[in-house]
Formats: C-alpha cells, structure tokens, sequence
C-alpha cells in the first residue's frame, strides 16, 4: 500500500477527472465507486478494482482494513490518503472513507434478452441517477435477469446510479439501446413487452408474467411517450385511488416486478 498521497498524484486526479466525465455509452468504461461498502460489493462480485484510496483514519476499523489488504491482494494499487485528499477525489460532500475505480463492462442487447424465462427491464428517459440506482437494485432483488436503458435514462454507471444500486449495478447484466430497437429484439426473441402507463391500461396484475417478459417503464414526468406504448404487446396500470395519478418510476417497478416474481414463484 502507498502512503503519504498528495492532490497531485496521478491517481487523484484520475478520481477527479472521472467524476466530472459526461457518460460514456461505450460497452465497457470506468467506473467510480464511492464507499467502503461499493468496493467490498465490487470485489465479492469478481470485478478487478485498479485503484482504491483508503483515509488513514477509516483503516482503524477491522473491516475496511481487511478489505484494503484483500485489494491489494487482487493485485489493486492500494493508496492510504488524508481526509483533505479523500475530499478531493470522491465526488460526494461527505465521503464514506473509500473511494475506488474497477471497469464494468456492459452485455449485448442479445445477450441481455437470453434465457429460457427473461424478465428483462426496460427504462427509457428515466433521468434521475438516483431512480436508476433504485431501478437497478429492485429488478436484482426482484429476479429481473437484465436492464436495458434506452433513450435520455440515466447513466447506469454514473457514481449517483451505482450508490443508488447499492451494488446491484455490479452484477446484472445491463445494456444500452434505442427504445425502437429493444422492443424489435424482445419480439424477434418472442418476448413480450409489457408497457406500464397510468391509468389507461388493465390492472398489472392480469397479466401472465410467466412468459418471457420485458416491463417497459417511462420517465419519471411525462411516462411513456405513445410511440412506444402502441409497439408494445400489452398496456398494464397500477390501480390507484383518489386524486393519485401516478407513482414513483422505482416504486411502480417495483409493484410490477413482485407481481412477476409471485407469478413465477407459484
């Protein structure tokens, strides 16, 4: 492990420059993991972390020490630094006590949508980093084997997103396409493709998720632009009462894919 790490060193500002970096759409690209708790999920996933910067003072706890020693292990350039250096490479205002950088490289839409039983999401135009992370994180819990972003969503493996994840991001497989094109794959896949829209659709819980299934959800504002619901095989609403006219993008996923999940659990 280095010690006495300054704001010049090299790696600092390789922290600094990809927190600043626009999203990169490419399959496989850097990532930055911010927290003690990313870098232990990274790892237990089998992802390589090139560099981890540990603050002095957060080593004195046996689980972050442990895991610096496992990282450097792995073959990780381990950096101890001070709080004021820690400061200035993670991109949140207060830091965890870590912060790392692993590469995570995206699957093919086709690969995404393989599998005797798919129960894919698909997200377009879901803006908020923090509604993908919680997106992400759902469909794991939920048994979604694939997310795919399409449109203006959310940069999956922007720091805000994979905090969000909570470690999901790391491990399902995730992908990146034109909405028009997604919904071509899942038909030529024999997917059916699901639309959530408030209000004008039949209650969710008709529907036979048993099937191959891709739940398609829409931004957080304006949903479903009808280009795509009219593409789509089915139309579902989550019945509401009152004024209600619409829910969170993750809580309404997340009503969905239990359903799915029950389905396919009896």
């Amino acid at each position: 492990m280095a010690g006495a790490v300054t704001r010049q060193h090299s790696s600092v500002r390789r922290f600094r420059e990809l927190a600043r970096a626009p999203a990169d759409n490419g399959r496989d690209r850097e990532v930055l993991l911010d927290g003690v708790h990313l870098l232990a999920e990274a790892h237990a996933s089998g992802i390589a972390i090139e560099v981890a910067a540990f603050q002095h003072d957060a080593l004195s706890r046996p689980e972050v020490r442990v895991l610096a020693e496992k990282l450097a292990a792995a073959g990780s350039e381990v950096l101890i630094v001070s709080r004021n250096v820690l400061d200035s490479m993670s991109p949140v205002k207060t830091p965890s006590g870590a912060v790392g950088i692993a590469r995570r490289a995206r699957v093919t839409l086709a690969a995404a949508l393989e599998g005797r039983a798919p129960l894919v999401v698909i997200a377009n135009d879901v803006q908020d980093p923090g509604n993908v992370g919680a997106l992400v994180r759902t469909a794991e819990a939920a048994g979604a084997t694939a997310f795919v972003a399409c449109g203006a969503t959310a940069d999956t493996f922007g720091w805000k997103a994979l905090r969000g994840s909570m470690g999901s991001a790391l491990r399902l497989p995730i992908t990146k396409a034109e909405a028009g094109h997604a919904l071509d794959a899942c038909r030529e896949a024999r997917i059916q493709t699901i639309a959530l829209a408030p209000r004008v659709g039949e209650p969710f819980f008709s529907a036979d998720f048993r099937l191959p299934t891709a739940i398609v959800l829409g931004s957080e504002g304006a949903g479903l632009p009808q280009q795509i619901t009219e593409r789509a095989d089915r139309l579902v609403s989550i019945p509401m009462h009152g004024p209600v006219e619409s829910l969170n993008v993750a809580v309404a996923a997340g009503l969905v894919l239990y359903e799915a999940s029950r389905q396919r659990s009896t």
